[in-house]
């Protein structure tokens, strides 16, 4: 049977605690919500500490049930208690508690495939949606800048559609990455406005992709690329956002590494084979 909990309960407070990145560091923990994330988290085995749900939540979900089963411990809440521990203005009725898990990126960079690096991105929805591309587009890895969002950011665990779950993450200064990568053998390609469109050479792994912050591009993050690539645009728009040219370069990298698979002797500048 589900546990209750009274409004006031310690454990809420807790979890409440949870909507700051001061909250989650102390912790070490994170809280995301309603039932797709909880079965993008259960696909990719994630480990969870504990779920809320308020009680038709309970009722009409066969995953929690199951969960319980396992021995996840499941609380059940009334409307107003499943309120104060959302972030959200209407409530899915589910919320999951899971340990943060970073790296260390000396490691990380080992790990073959192309890997992002988020340049101090500030915006959480291009975070998120950053993530997702660099799931769908085979970087295993995501690097976040000191200054830059949380990964674990509500609205970054949302936008990343469970990527959050699969990816391996870490959060790193400029200096400890330039180090980590010349050891590793990875090249850092910058996305700036001012870069040079990509020739199919430059795809050559392996590399990681640097993506600026919105507002203030690359920043001290320029000087540690070897070179600088913008995305050719035939229209008037003066730029892209961070989270589209960086899933265009994400692309860019996978069509490389997928046509040297399939074609072995494919000279380079074919790769769109």
């Amino acid at each position: 049977m589900p546990r209750r909990l009274g409004t006031h309960a310690a454990r809420l407070r807790a979890v409440r605690g949870l909507q700051s990145v001061k909250g989650r560091r102390a912790q070490g923990r994170f809280a995301f919500e309603g039932p797709t994330l909880l079965a993008e988290a259960v696909a990719a085995g994630f480990p969870l500490e504990e779920l809320y749900a308020s009680q038709s939540a309970y009722d009409s979900l066969p995953l929690v049930r199951e969960l319980e089963a396992r021995d996840t411990p499941v609380f059940v809440l009334d409307e107003g208690a499943i309120a104060n521990i959302s972030d959200l203005k209407s409530p899915s009725g589910i919320v999951a508690v899971a340990p943060t898990r970073t790296s260390g990126v000396e490691r990380l960079l080992r790990c073959g495939g192309p890997i992002l690096v988020l340049a101090d991105v500030n915006d959480p929805a291009n975070a998120g949606t950053l993530l997702r591309s660099a799931d769908a587009f085979g970087a295993p890895v995501a690097l976040f800048g000191r200054l830059g969002v949380d990964p674990y950011h509500p609205k970054v665990v949302r936008g990343s559609m469970g990527a959050i779950f699969r990816l391996a993450l870490a959060i790193v200064d400029p200096e400890e990455t330039r180090q980590a990568a010349g050891d590793a053998g990875v090249r850092l390609l910058g996305l700036s406005a001012s870069g040079v469109p990509p020739s199919a050479g430059v795809w050559r792994p392996p590399l990681a992709l640097v993506v600026g912050n919105e507002r203030r591009g690359l920043g001290r993050w320029e000087s540690l690329c070897e070179r600088l690539l913008a995305i050719p645009m035939a229209g008037t728009a003066e730029s892209l956002s961070a989270a589209v040219a960086g899933s265009i370069a994400l692309y860019e990298a996978r069509q490389f590494a997928a046509c040297q698979e399939s074609v072995p002797s494919a000279k380079s500048q074919d790769y769109r084979c």
